[in-house]
């Protein structure tokens, strides 16, 4: 919604809108001139618009009951989801478009990184703040022809693209509140490919379970290592820096001595992805090396917050059992014989209702947990289903429940080798108190 609104107040139009919480995001939009407000009351809405020159978007995550979004409903204007603008704005160019469960947000940004690296550039809209652009917009030049678009799947959203080139990175179940089990999540999926066009191509990360036959696409595959079109050859880390050196295999060919400058092993994986769309866009492997040499990362995902010798704080915005497992063993290899502590804020009562199981294993990859209270976004309460739910099929000992401030009071209190921050809720607002109390005790 960020990158749309900052798309159209870059094109000259006036844009306001509201949101349920503040935070640095929506501070960066009032900065930039963009109107914003956090309560739901029509009251707030600008009135000097022309209705024959207004639209109003809006996320399906709002609630049915949304004062806001039942007034427009009854104006006389074009009222959209932002999926539907998206596909509208990245349908006029050659699309590439970035699906699956997990992973779409840091491969997306890293083909943005690459393909700004060639002549022809070109733009993107992302899920999280790139570092390298310090936005989650990157407008395209004149003449480029490539939008880049995370493809999300939550409410079908992404159905509303027709990319030249896609990317499937993983098909787990989530969103169960709106699919109601797996095989409807692949079935989107499958339709999503369906909707490659003439001549498009499509990439798929080896052993995600498709049915390839929907699409016209040509299909390439990628993988960290298997014999796939796309994977890595000579994967080493650098003990030194922390970072992964690798050779790029290509088909045809390799991309020799590529060096990433961002930590964690599921990077490296996501790389390969990204590298493979740049390649099939026409990127050289000169371009593709420097995309992979100066990537920066994206807020929130694998974000080193706070490092000395001997202390590391790592924030996540991992909300599914697979996303952590992946991030938490990544910190694992990344920093062998190190002693993990996690603090996690569970994301929908839907969400943690339906793996509370599988989250449990996953945050039993730690030496120690702590849970702050779930983060319910767009949905109303769920009897029975808590924080509670997840922690008490966890099996580690050393586990505890807690409130935000209390949670705070404990790290200024205890000694944690690594410290992990993880979920899509509001806990990166702890990100700021926690690096403070980090530097109090030990440093800048």
């Amino acid at each position: 919604m960020s990158a749309l609104a900052r798309y159209f107040k870059f094109s000259g139009r006036n844009v306001a809108g509201y949101d349920r919480t503040q935070s640095s995001l929506t501070d960066s939009l009032q900065e930039e001139g963009i109107d914003v407000h956090y309560e739901d009351n029509i009251r707030k809405i600008p009135t000097k618009w022309n209705p024959s020159e207004t639209i109003a978007v809006y996320t399906p995550a709002l609630p049915d009951d949304h004062a806001e979004l039942n007034w427009f409903k009854n104006q006389p204007i074009g009222l959209f989801k932002r999926a539907k603008v998206l596909g509208m704005i990245a349908n006029e160019k050659s699309g590439i478009a970035v699906a699956g469960t997990h992973g779409k947000t840091t491969t997306s940004t890293m083909v943005a990184n690459m393909l700004n690296k060639t002549a022809q550039g070109c733009g993107a809209f992302l899920g999280g703040i790139s570092k390298n652009f310090g936005s989650n917009l990157l407008l395209p030049k004149d003449d480029s022809p490539w939008i880049v678009a995370e493809a999300d799947e939550f409410d079908r959203s992404f159905l509303h693209l027709q990319p030249q080139l896609a990317l499937v990175t993983s098909v787990d179940a989530d969103h169960l509140d709106i699919y109601g089990e797996k095989a409807r999540i692949v079935e989107s999926f499958e339709k999503f490919i369906s909707q490659i066009r003439s001549g498009g191509k499509l990439v798929v990360k080896k052993g995600v379970e498709l049915d390839l036959s929907k699409t016209a696409a040509t299909i390439y595959t990628y993988s960290l290592k298997d014999d796939s079109d796309f994977s890595t050859l000579n994967l080493r880390l650098d003990e030194a820096s922390g970072y992964y050196r690798f050779d790029l295999k290509i088909p045809g060919g390799i991309i020799a001595a590529c060096e990433m400058n961002y930590p964690g092993l599921v990077n490296v994986e996501n790389t390969v992805g990204a590298a493979a769309l740049a390649w099939l866009a026409g990127a050289t492997a000169g371009e593709i090396k420097a995309g992979i040499a100066d990537y920066l990362g994206v807020a929130r995902r694998f974000d080193i917050q706070y490092k000395t010798a001997h202390k590391i704080y790592i924030d996540d915005y991992a909300h599914h059992p697979e996303e952590l497992k992946a991030f938490i063993n990544s910190v694992k290899e990344l920093f062998p014989g190190k002693k993990l502590t996690g603090i996690f804020q569970p994301h929908l009562y839907s969400r943690t209702r339906d793996f509370a199981s599988e989250f449990a294993a996953s945050l039993d990859l730690l030496d120690k947990a702590i849970l702050i209270p779930l983060y319910p976004a767009r949905e109303e309460p769920i009897a029975g289903v808590s924080s509670t739910t997840i922690f008490e099929k966890m099996k580690i000992e050393d586990k505890v429940l807690l409130p935000k401030d209390e949670c705070l009071k404990r790290l200024a209190n205890d000694e944690n080798e690594i410290l992990l921050t993880m979920g899509a809720g509001d806990i990166d607002r702890m990100l700021g108190p926690i690096v403070n109390i980090l530097k109090q005790k030990y440093g800048d």
